[in-house]
């Protein structure tokens, strides 16, 4: 299973490199780098684009600072078809990814889209997803939202970062799922164009509830306006001893949210390998790492023909999970 495999590696391997694989291509250098983040700023795609345009320059592996661009809409299929339809040549492009991006190609919400459409570049990291809630509230556990939930499926609205079929919307369905509900497509799921959006509506008392990645929701929690109820983490996480577990709780879920990229299909052969390349330094340097440990995302690396692969098994096994609850016939 995806999840597990993700699981496995996120906490204990950071992938081995190839003698002479992190040498940047020579007879390539970007002009004018731009990352798109698929999202409004606040959330896990903003994260990466801001995160690898500081490290990228830091480095020195860009002469120029990259341009960030938050291009929302259709949970991440505005930024791929753009890129697909607008950008396909394009060497100076990469795109935010992650699991929500293979979700959509899998459950056909990127409307005739196919894996083969973009080059999938990269994953550097990867994420344990949480169900927070206000600090006000008067939830305290998983357990009472989750009996709450089942007595009437739509007294609580949980509010998540993308889209309906997102990797947001999933991780509550399968708690739900473990809770014992028939019909777990009948949980109120919220969409909005970020984590920080989510994180907005949730403050706002619009929902009662949060969906989304420890990245999104991290700054939060440390100033007291929301407060997580459950980790979905095999055990808890170093940073957060006090938060117990989906599974402590009887759900047993764990819900890991890879990070990377994707740049266009027809860029040019240098430019692929300059930027797997170049991130593949990025992600050897220790300030790097530890901005990702800062924001609690394990290791999670790959790269070239793994990268590819990875992608291909990530969408198959979504597709099957989303018609095992329900998202897709």
């Amino acid at each position: 299973m995806l999840i597990k495999s993700i699981r496995v590696a996120a906490v204990t391997a950071i992938a081995l490199f190839a003698t002479g694989a992190v040498v940047q291509a020579q007879d390539f250098k970007p002009e004018n780098p731009e990352c798109i983040a698929p999202a409004n700023p606040g959330g896990g795609w903003d994260f990466i684009c801001r995160t690898t345009a500081k490290y990228l320059f830091n480095l020195g592996l860009t002469s120029s600072t990259m341009q960030v661009t938050n291009m929302t809409g259709g949970g991440g299929g505005v930024a791929f078809a753009h890129t697909v339809k607008e950008r396909n040549e394009d060497d100076n492009l990469i795109v935010a990814a992650s699991m929500s991006t293979s979700a959509r190609i899998a459950q056909g919400v990127f409307e005739g889209a196919t894996k083969e459409d973009v080059h999938w570049l990269a994953t550097f990291g990867a994420e344990y997803g949480a169900i927070a809630v206000a600090a006000n509230s008067e939830i305290q556990t998983l357990t009472q939202m989750m009996d709450m939930i089942k007595a009437d499926p739509r007294s609580i609205a949980i509010a998540g970062g993308s889209s309906v079929g997102s990797y947001d919307h999933i991780k509550p369905m399968l708690i739900g799922q473990a809770a014992g509900m028939e019909d777990v497509t009948q949980m109120k799921y919220v969409s909005f164009s970020g984590g920080g959006e989510a994180v907005t509506a949730l403050l706002s008392n619009s929902v009662q509830a949060l969906s989304g990645d420890m990245s999104e929701m991290l700054g939060f929690v440390e100033s007291g306006d929301i407060r997580l109820i459950a980790i979905l983490a095999p055990e808890r996480l170093e940073a957060f001893p006090d938060v117990p577990t989906a599974k402590e709780q009887g759900y047993d879920v764990v819900g890991a949210n890879w990070r990377g990229f994707y740049m266009p299909a027809g860029a040019s052969d240098a430019a692929k390998a300059f930027w797997s390349d170049a991130i593949q330094t990025m992600v050897q340097d220790a300030g790097f790492q530890a901005d990702l440990k800062a924001a609690s995302i394990e290791p999670f690396n790959n790269f070239g023909a793994d990268m590819d692969a990875f992608a291909a098994k990530t969408i198959d096994e979504v597709r099957t999970l989303s018609k095992e609850i329900g998202i897709i016939q």
